[in-house]
């Protein structure tokens, strides 16, 4: 079961954090998509373990030593960046 928040909220310019969480399962790779209205999902980033830049929005992908959860971080949202952010887990 992978669990996520079911919304988040911030102002322009203050970064936010979205988490991923499953720990019963210890995920080959996690990968987020972000979703605008009207549009197919778009991925943003894959990681396997470890923190790695995300150009686009501006941020970071972390997911743990031991692959059971992940943390988006963007870092300066903008008021266009309004989407549906989700992880999915996979090989």
């Amino acid at each position: 079961r992978v669990q996520q928040r079911p919304w988040a909220e911030t102002t322009e310019g203050t970064g936010l954090n979205l988490t991923c969480v499953h720990p019963e399962i210890a995920a080959d790779s996690t990968h987020w998509y972000r979703q605008f209205p009207d549009q197919a999902p778009q991925l943003v980033a894959t990681a396997v373990r470890g923190t790695k830049p995300v150009l686009e929005p501006e941020g970071s992908l972390s997911v743990s030593a031991d692959r059971r959860w992940s943390a988006l971080w963007l870092g300066r949202p903008r008021r266009g960046d309004a989407a549906v952010d989700y992880c999915a887990l996979g090989p």
